[in-house]
């Protein structure tokens, strides 16, 4: 068992403060055990039940890590806009999210403007509420 502490900075006027969190090992229980090609299909079948009833989204294996997929989310309307992630399971029940592409039409954009923000954010919780949809599926 390792402790670790964090400097916390908190945006507002409150001074900052050190936390200390106990990191546990996982137990065995804990890893994701589900076959990749049926949580590809498990992924395809609940995220668009997430998302807007307009977007779009592709789900596929990540080949270069089992515990990983990729997810490419068309956005609503005419904005054009493509976002990519990489979705990998820290455990069976915890997915670490990654934005790794943006794209408008077939132009890569940055993600630093409050739009793309807040639309990326927004995808981050939809993939984050499909992955505690499945918890009944990786978690069992």
């Amino acid at each position: 068992m390792n402790r670790v502490a964090f400097f916390v900075w908190i945006k507002d006027d409150t001074p900052p403060h050190f936390i200390h969190v106990e990191v546990l090992p996982m137990r065995k229980a804990d890893k994701l055990t589900i076959d990749q090609a049926e949580l590809v299909h498990e992924w395809m079948t609940v995220l668009p039940t997430t998302l807007q009833p307009t977007d779009q989204a592709r789900v596929w294996a990540d080949e270069a890590d089992p515990q990983a997929l990729r997810v490419h989310i068309m956005a609503a309307g005419h904005t054009g806009y493509t976002i990519d992630f990489k979705v990998t399971y820290v455990d069976s029940r915890e997915v670490k999210v990654e934005l790794t592409d943006v794209q408008k039409g077939t132009q890569h954009i940055e993600e630093t403007s409050d739009l793309m923000q807040n639309l990326v954010e927004d995808y981050i919780r939809h993939i984050h509420e499909c992955a505690q949809a499945l918890q009944k599926v990786t978690h069992a």
